[in-house]
């Protein structure tokens, strides 16, 4: 009887760490995951930069579980006319894709909007003449357009 009892007590615990060992533990985001988004999707060059570091290791930035997809410029040229807007396009799509999932897309959504200009616009700079004239003008083309229809995509 009482090998029968220790035989069924030792299935019974091994079964219970099989289950325990294989379960994924929900793990919450750092506490700071917020303030870490608010700091990368500012209007400002270190900003910018500070989003592009990080989306070049993005390994180190795991646990905040940001979403890094994009599409770029969506149904626009990433690089129209050759100005290489793509990077631009991809931090503002992690602008709206993780402030829509903090649920604080509204009340961001107008920064998002002109911190895509202002990196548009730092592109710009590069470029001198008409060139430079020529890179504006898409630029303020690509904002209106975020700005009037951006966000209807997310939801």
């Amino acid at each position: 009887m009482h090998r029968r009892l220790a035989t069924g007590l030792a299935a019974s615990t091994l079964a219970l760490f099989t289950v325990v060992g294989t379960a994924k533990v929900a793990v919450a985001a750092p506490a700071d995951k917020p303030q870490v988004l608010a700091k990368w999707t500012q209007t400002s060059a270190s900003s910018y930069n500070l989003w592009a570091a990080a989306r070049a290791n993005r390994t180190a930035w795991a646990a905040y579980r940001f979403n890094w997809s994009t599409d770029y410029c969506s149904s626009s040229p990433d690089n129209p006319f050759g100005f290489p807007f793509a990077l631009s396009c991809a931090r503002h799509d992690f602008g709206y894709r993780n402030h829509k999932a903090a649920g604080t897309f509204s009340a961001n959504k107008s920064r998002l909007d002109s911190a895509f200009h202002e990196d548009l616009k730092r592109v710009c700079a590069r470029y001198t003449g008409g060139s430079k004239n020529a890179c504006n003008s898409t630029a303020w083309t690509y904002y209106q357009a975020v700005k009037t229809f951006g966000g209807k995509a997310f939801g």
